[in-house]
């Protein structure tokens, strides 16, 4: 495996209102914004710390027309593409867009795993020079990653086959049962659990640096999102915060508390 496979590289959010995500975010996340006009669309990359960390996008005819709402996906670097897409099917998952190229960027795959959960997977483009890495803490950089899914003592094998993650801790939450923590090259990068009976479909949740978390969820609320639960302590001392944006997009964030 590459140095790269198994990590997360990409975060993109699909949604109704390009105009008004990107205000919505502009006030609660600190990011910058960059177009890149492409046939037909604008892509807009999200950038914290001066470098790319996602992307924002209208939601694609065929996918609305499919019942598409707006979302968050991430996205995992892995080795190869088609590769990876077979291990899917043979691990259990499905394929929800079969492999396809996007010029100077990378191949790219939409997939699930057994329970339902969507996450993208990509083999990045050769770069003569690849970016490093954002800082961790970085305001606006990605700070966790989080799986409401089928129970992490079955569900774990499937990201474990695929993309090489590691068990870490695991924590017991009582009736909720056992919240995984699991590691990639990057160390703790993200932690998994048994879908709660109140979260309609298994799914990813993406939880983004911000600094004093009471002043960024009033910044949910007066931007015209919903604060869905938090401020809430987690161990290590962090708090956050989970959010729904105005178009409907779940999302997190991730701070401190002032004193």
């Amino acid at each position: 495996m590459s140095d790269d496979h198994g990590r997360f590289i990409w975060y993109e959010l699909m949604t109704s209102d390009t105009a008004a995500a990107r205000k919505f975010y502009g006030e609660v996340v600190d990011w910058t914004f960059h177009d890149m006009p492409m046939p037909g669309m604008t892509y807009t990359v999200l950038q914290a710390g001066g470098r790319g960390i996602g992307g924002l996008m209208g939601i694609p005819a065929d996918a609305a027309a499919m019942g598409v709402l707006p979302n968050w996906t991430g996205y995992v670097a892995v080795d190869d593409t088609d590769a990876a897409v077979a291990k899917v099917k043979a691990l259990g998952g499905s394929v929800m867009r079969e492999p396809t190229d996007i010029p100077t960027i990378g191949r790219f795959a939409v997939v699930a795993d057994p329970a339902g959960a969507v996450i993208a997977i990509m083999t990045p483009a050769p770069m003569d020079s690849p970016p490093e890495p954002i800082a961790a803490g970085t305001p606006g950089s990605s700070a966790w990653r989080e799986l409401y899914g089928a129970d992490p003592k079955t569900g774990f094998d499937f990201y474990g086959d695929l993309f090489g993650w590691k068990r870490d801790e695991a924590m017991d939450m009582g009736p909720m049962g056992v919240y995984q923590l699991f590691s990639n090259q990057d160390g703790q990068v993200g932690g998994m659990m048994r879908k709660p009976d109140q979260v309609p479909v298994a799914a990813w949740a993406y939880y983004f640096q911000v600094g004093e978390i009471d002043a960024a969820a009033d910044r949910v609320r007066n931007a015209g999102g919903q604060v869905l639960n938090g401020p809430m302590e987690v161990p290590g001392g962090g708090w956050i915060v989970q959010a729904m944006d105005p178009q409907g997009a779940m999302f997190a964030l991730f701070g401190s508390k002032a004193a």
